[in-house]
């Protein structure tokens, strides 16, 4: 079996958002390298991994942070400075984040900021383009990066440290994020609840929304 990259929301949740409990022994399970890679900032797919039970193998931030135990290394790619720049005109122009006063979407965030999916995106998007960076809709947030971030570009990372070619990697994922590694993996499953960014990239689409159709692409795989 491959190496594995998965996706958190919209992947190993249930449509409310909540984590699917029947994805944890499938996961600590695999008997290859385990990668959970997400648009969350760093503490939550690192917690994910204790939960799990699977080494932490870890790309927050779309791309932006990537973690290995395997060498213990920590390391970060981004602009948060240009980031909160497109933040503070975003809100200088009279729109919110969106989220609680104690913003714990991006209280840990080191390398992009995120607002809600119910605020205004082109606007979002226009102040973002003129300061250089790019804005990725996963679906759950609007997350404001730079142009070299992606997904995509932190598998390579990974790929790289461990030792491996990205193209050894299945890849599991819902959103657009996602794409970058879709492209570059070797097997690559868009759950049915993805949106139309991410299915055009993947190798396959699974019958299943969320849980369901990543374990229905687990199931692909072992076969």
């Amino acid at each position: 079996m491959q190496p594995l990259a998965v996706d958190i929301d919209g992947t190993l949740t249930r449509g409310d958002g909540s984590l699917d409990p029947r994805v944890i022994d499938p996961l600590r399970g695999w008997p290859e390298p385990v990668v959970v890679a997400t648009g969350k900032a760093l503490p939550y797919p690192v917690s994910l991994c204790g939960f799990v039970g699977v080494p932490t193998r870890v790309i927050a931030e779309n791309g932006g942070a990537v973690y290995l135990a395997d060498d213990d290394r920590l390391t970060f790619t981004g602009d948060r400075e240009r980031a909160q720049r497109v933040i503070e005109r975003y809100t200088d122009a009279g729109h919110s984040l969106g989220w609680e006063s104690e913003d714990f979407v991006n209280r840990w965030r080191e390398t992009e900021l995120a607002v809600n999916i119910d605020r205004p995106l082109e606007p979002l998007r226009e102040i973002a383009h003129s300061e250089g960076m790019q804005v990725f809709d996963t679906g759950y947030a609007y997350h404001v990066t730079a142009p070299n971030v992606d997904k995509g570009a932190g598998l390579r990372t990974v790929a790289t440290r461990l030792g491996v070619d990205p193209s050894s990697f299945a890849v599991i994922g819902d959103s657009e994020n996602d794409a970058a590694m879709f492209e570059i993996a070797g097997a690559s499953y868009a759950v049915a609840n993805a949106d139309d960014t991410a299915r055009a990239a993947a190798d396959h689409i699974t019958t299943d929304a969320y849980a369901d159709g990543m374990l229905e692409a687990l199931e692909a795989l072992r076969e």
